[in-house]
C-alpha cells in the first residue's frame, strides 16, 4: 500500500535531538532559581534554535541512510537514533519543571509538543534506554530480515510471499504464504513483552498513566475522549463497510466455496493481502462482470512515452495550476526517482525536507503505471505541506496531527479523476457515468476496507499498554480486534506463543497507526469541501480541483498553520467544520452502496 508508506518513513524530526549545550545550560539556569513564565519562555526559545540544526543534521543522515544501504550508514542511524532517544527524554523532563504555571499560551503549547515529542519514551535509566534502543533495533532487523524456508529449502521473504497473496487465487498456496510470513513474527514477542513495560515506565515518567495515553494526548483533546471520537467516527461509515464486506464475502464463497462460511469472518488469507487491510487485489473477484472503466491509465501513460520524471512533473503542474509555486531546481536535482543498479535503496515512496526550508525531495522507485502517478500526487501533497509552514516556528513545522499530512496528499490524489485526465490530454472526454461504478469499487476496496484495519491496530496496543491485555493474551486478543472491526478470521487455528501482531511492520517498528484511520477520514472531509469552493457541482467522485485558484487558495490557507493551532482550528480553516465527519466518505461512493444493497439483497449479511 504504498501511499500509506510515507507514514512509516515517520519525519524523525519527532525523535531529533537537542544540543547538549545551550539545552543544558538553559537547564541549569532554570534550576538555579524557581521556574518563571520568563524562564519557561527562554528554555523553548533555546531548544528550539538547537532543535533546529539537530533536525537538519538528522534528517541529512537519515536520507543518506535510506539511499545507501550500508552496514555502515545503518550503524550511524541507529547511534543517533540512540543519542536522540536519550537528549529527547531529558529535554521532556525538564519541560515539566514549568507544569502549573500560568504560561502565555505559546509558550505552553510548545512546552506540551517537547513532553510528547517521542513515541517510544525510554526510561531515565541509561542501561533500561539502551535496552530498549537494543529490543526495537532486533524487532524490526526479524522484520526486515525475515524469510520462510520450507522443508525443501526454498525460503521466501515478505516480498516474495506477499505476491502469492497479491496474484493467486488457489487456497492452499495462499494459506501456505500467509502461515510462512507469520513463522517469522513468533521470535519478536518476549522483546515486545520488554518493549511495552520500558515504554510504559518512560511514559510514566513523563506524567502519563502509560504509553497508549501518551499516543492519544497528542491530539489536543482528553485521551478518552479522543478514544470515543474514533468510536463515533467508525459508527458513521461503518454500514457501508458492511455492505462492502457482504459483497466481497458473497463473491469469495463463490471461489473458494467452503472455504468461507457465508454467514461468518472472511478468512484473512482470502483478501488479496498478506495483513487483509486493503481489498483491491480481489477486484477481479468481485467486480460486475459488465463494468468497463473506459481507459486504463498505464497503457494511456506508456502510449504517450511519458518517463519517471515527466510522471512528477504532471503531478507538480497539479499544484502550480492551484496557485502554488513551483519546485525548487534542488527538488529536481536531489530527489530519487529510479532504483538504483549499483547499490541498494529503501524504495517506498516517502516525501522528505531536508532543512526546513526549501531543500524538499522525494525519494521513489517510479514505474510507469496508474499506481505510481496516483502515490506521486499524493507523496507532493507532503512536499506542498512542509514548505507551506516553513515559516512558522520549529516545534510547529509539522502537521495540525498527524493524520493530516497523510490526508492533505490522499486528498489530491482524489483529484486524479478521468475529468482531470481529459485536462491533461489523456482522453478525449471523460467515460460515462456507467463506468463510475468499477472504478468506485475498486476504490473502496482499497480506502473503505482500510477503515476497520486503521482503527483496531492501535486499538490492540492501548489494551496491551494499559494492562487489559496479559502477554498469554497478545494473540487471542488481536483476532477478536479482528473479528469484531473487520469480520475477518484467522484461517486457521492460531497460538498464544503466536504473535500475529508482529507480522504487521508498525507494531515491531512501534509506530502509531490511528493517523491512518483518520487521514482516510479526513481526506474526503478535505475533498468535499475544496470541491464546494470550487464551485464543483456534481457526483463527488468526479470533482477534481485541478485548476481551482480558489481551492489552492483555501488549501494553503490551512497548510500554513502547521501545527501552530489546535487541529479543530485547522480543520475549520479548511472546511468550515471543527468536527472530524465521515458522511463525505458515504456522499463519495453514495453510487456504489446503492449498487451493494441491490447486491445483498437475499444474502445474510454481518458476522
Amino acid at each position: 500500500m504504498s501511499k500509506m508508506i510515507s507514514g512509516i518513513v515517520e519525519h524523525s524530526k519527532t525523535l531529533l535531538i537537542v544540543s547538549t549545550l545551550l539545552v543544558s545550560t538553559a537547564c541549569q539556569e532554570s534550576a538555579e532559581a524557581p521556574p518563571t513564565p520568563a524562564k519557561a519562555a527562554e528554555f523553548v526559545a533555546a531548544a528550539e534554535v538547537e532543535l533546529l540544526e539537530s533536525w537538519i543534521a538528522t534528517e541529512r543522515a537519515s536520507w543518506v541512510q535510506a539511499n545507501f544501504i550500508t552496514h555502515d550508514t545503518e550503524l550511524l542511524a541507529a547511534a543517533a537514533e540512540e543519542e536522540t532517544t536519550n537528549l529527547v527524554v531529558g529535554l521532556a523532563q525538564k519541560a515539566a519543571q514549568f507544569n502549573g504555571l500560568d504560561l502565555d499560551p505559546d509558550v505552553a503549547r510548545k512546552l506540551e509538543k517537547l513532553k510528547l515529542a517521542l513515541t517510544l519514551p525510554a526510561p531515565s535509566n541509561a542501561d533500561e534506554t539502551r535496552e530498549l534502543t537494543r529490543i526495537t533495533a532486533s524487532m524490526k532487523s526479524i522484520y526486515g530480515s525475515g524469510k520462510h524456508c520450507s522443508e525443501g529449502g526454498e525460503c521466501r521473504d515478505l516480498g516474495e510471499l506477499s505476491e502469492v497473496i497479491h496474484s493467486s487465487h488457489d487456497a492452499d498456496e495462499l494459506l501456505d504464504a500467509w502461515q510462512g510470513w507469520r513463522t517469522v513474527s513468533p521470535s519478536m514477542r518476549e522483546g515486545f513483552e520488554r518493549y511495552v513495560e520500558l515504554g510504559n515506565k518512560g511514559a510514566s515518567e513523563l506524567g502519563f498513566s502509560d504509553l497508549g495515553a501518551m499516543w492519544r494526548s497528542k491530539y489536543d483533546m482528553d485521551p478518552d475522549e479522543f478514544a470515543a471520537e474514533l468510536d463515533r467516527l467508525w459508527g458513521q461509515v461503518k454500514p457501508l463497510y458492511e455492505a462492502l464486506h457482504c459483497h466481497v464475502r458473497a463473491k469469495l464463497a463463490d471461489q473458494y466455496g467452503d472455504v468461507v462460511d457465508a454467514g461468518g469472518p472472511i478468512p484473512a488469507h482470502l483478501l488479496g493481502n498478506m495483513w487483509a487491510q486493503t481489498w483491491s487485489n480481489v477486484y477481479d473477484l468481485v467486480a460486475p462482470g459488465n463494468v468497463d472503466a473506459g481507459y486504463d491509465l498505464t497503457e494511456l501513460l506508456k502510449a504517450r512515452g511519458v518517463d519517471e520524471r515527466e510522471m512528477v512533473r504532471y503531478g507538480e503542474r497539479f499544484f502550480t495550476s492551484l496557485g502554488f509555486d513551483p519546485l525548487p531546481d534542488t527538488f529536481w536535482e536531489r530527489s530519487l526517482f529510479v532504483q538504483p543498479t549499483d547499490h541498494d535503496a529503501v524504495c517506498h515512496a516517502s516525501a522528505w525536507d531536508l532543512d526546513w526550508q526549501d531543500d524538499l525531495r522525494i525519494k521513489m522507485c517510479i514505474k510507469v503505471n496508474s499506481e505510481d502517478f496516483n502515490t506521486i500526487h499524493h507523496e507532493l501533497g507532503h512536499n506542498f505541506y512542509q514548505r507551506a509552514y516553513k515559516h512558522q516556528p520549529p516545534l510547529y513545522t509539522d502537521s495540525a496531527n498527524d493524520g493530516f499530512h497523510e490526508a492533505v496528499g490522499d486528498t489530491i490524489a482524489l483529484s486524479v479523476t478521468p475529468g482531470y485526465l481529459v485536462k491533461l490530454g489523456f482522453l478525449d472526454q471523460e467515460p460515462p457515468a456507467s463506468a463510475d461504478l468499477g472504478l468506485l469499487l475498486r476504490t473502496a476496496l482499497d480506502k473503505v476496507a482500510f477503515l476497520p484495519f486503521g482503527l483496531l491496530v492501535d486499538q490492540w496496543r492501548w489494551k496491551v499498554f494499559a494492562g487489559e491485555v496479559a502477554p498469554a493474551d497478545y494473540n487471542s486478543a488481536w483476532w477478536q480486534l479482528r473479528e469484531k472491526y473487520q469480520g475477518v478470521g484467522a484461517p486457521v487455528e492460531r497460538a498464544a506463543t503466536d504473535f500475529d501482531p508482529g507480522a504487521k511492520y508498525h507494531v515491531p517498528a512501534n509506530v502509531p497507526y490511528t493517523r491512518y484511520f483518520l487521514a482516510h477520514i479526513l481526506q474526503y472531509q478535505f475533498h468535499r469541501s475544496l470541491c464546494e469552493v470550487a464551485g464543483y457541482e456534481g457526483p463527488l467522485n468526479r470533482c477534481s480541483i485541478y485548476d481551482s485558484a480558489e481551492a489552492g487558495e483555501r488549501l494553503q490557507e490551512m497548510l500554513a498553520m502547521g501545527s501552530s493551532r489546535p487541529w479543530p482550528d485547522a480543520l475549520e480553516a479548511l472546511t468550515g467544520q471543527r468536527q472530524m465527519d465521515a458522511t463525505a466518505i458515504l456522499d463519495y461512493f453514495a453510487p456504489l452502496k446503492t449498487w451493494l444493497d441491490e447486491q445483498n439483497a437475499g444474502r445474510t449479511c454481518g458476522w
